[in-house]
């Protein structure tokens, strides 16, 4: 296995527009990434119905293979053995936390299936774990500052074309706004703002497209009520299967600074969402291996999994990549991957944590 195919069992073929979402943004960017691939998937979904009309056939979308059950067996084994929990220390605002290692609601399904309780029981130690970690408060007026490397593939060919590991650094700034500059990137070498979300004239707020620590504090932290709130407030995106689109808003909110009651709340809010599985093969962009959470896109043939630690649970990364043959490219094609090094807090836009000068 390389970072360019990933061996997976064959999955239905997606949508242009749905594999476009999961690619990273160029690297001039104006808004946030999750912002900016909802503006891409808009985009190429336009693109893509006008070519439908005139040549693209429907296609007939298969069911997704499962697990096998050996695997679900073994991740219990280890999970009943136990695996030694570390508590996370977490320094206080300015210091690093990782360094270089690390349908509406009441109509959509989100109960418990009897093929999920390996994840569940994975996702409720990882709750469990984020529970006991200490997380630094953070004021308004501050900013999130993360570290990490991403990998993508450009489609634009016709292919999917993987582009070399990228740097990238992020200042977030924390009011509640609405903001017209949410903050910087910065990325091979070149810093940029980050402009207000496309149509938000009088700039964006916090919510789920701007999720600050503030308004992640006021999330509920009842699993089935922070999950029905969930299905409630994720974008309806068409020919997107809802509970995917579900998981991925969850995927989008880790790794980022929040109390710990809410980082727990998530992952046992995520266990409760039919299809998600442990993924014994995870590893982020920079080849760490660990434990993994995934879910099949089974409309559009490609599986988003989740990468943490084996020692103390803590989140390394993510990646997504082709579970079928396609013109993109064959199964196991990777589509995006990324490695979170570093998440601190800063008093200012630019500035790197105090541990680091």
């Amino acid at each position: 296995m390389n970072d360019e195919t990933i061996g997976a069992s064959p999955q239905p073929n997606g949508d242009r527009e749905e594999i476009a979402r999961l690619l990273p943004a160029p690297a001039d960017w104006d808004l946030p990434r999750e912002q900016h691939l909802r503006h891409k998937d808009l985009l190429m979904h336009h693109i893509d119905r006008e070519q439908s009309t005139r040549s693209r056939p429907a296609r007939r979308l298969l069911r997704p293979a499962l697990l096998a059950p050996a695997t679900a067996l073994t991740l219990a084994g280890v999970l009943a053995a136990g695996i030694a929990l570390h508590d996370g220390a977490r320094g206080p605002a300015g210091t690093s936390l990782h360094d270089g290692g690390r349908q509406p609601a009441g109509t959509a399904s989100h109960r418990a299936a009897p093929d999920m309780r390996p994840a569940a029981a994975l996702l409720g130690r990882i709750s469990d774990a984020a529970e006991d970690r200490a997380t630094p408060p953070v004021r308004d007026d501050q900013f999130v500052y993360t570290r990490e490397k991403t990998r993508g593939a450009d489609l634009t060919s016709g292919k999917a074309v993987l582009g070399p590991l990228t740097d990238r650094e992020t200042w977030l700034a924390q009011e509640p706004g609405p903001l017209r500059k949410l903050g910087l990137i910065r990325e091979n070498g070149r810093t940029s703002p980050i402009n207000a979300e496309f149509g938000d004239t009088g700039g964006t707020p916090a919510g789920l497209s701007r999720p600050t620590y503030r308004w992640l504090s006021s999330l509920p932290t009842d699993p089935d009520e922070l999950l029905a709130h969930l299905y409630a407030e994720t974008p309806q995106a068409e020919a997107r299967e809802r509970d995917q689109a579900v998981f991925e808003e969850i995927g989008s909110l880790l790794g980022r600074m929040m109390p710990a009651r809410t980082a727990a709340a998530l992952y046992r809010a995520a266990a409760k969402i039919p299809g998600v599985v442990p993924d014994p093969r995870a590893q982020d962009a920079i080849g760490r291996r660990g434990l993994g959470i995934a879910r099949d896109d089974v409309r559009h043939g490609v599986r988003t999994e989740w990468v943490f630690d084996t020692e103390d649970y803590s989140f390394l990364g993510s990646r997504s990549y082709l579970t079928e043959d396609t013109s993109y490219g064959k199964a196991g094609t990777l589509l995006s991957s990324e490695a979170e090094l570093e998440l601190a807090v800063v008093d200012e836009a630019g500035r790197l944590p105090a541990d680091r000068g």
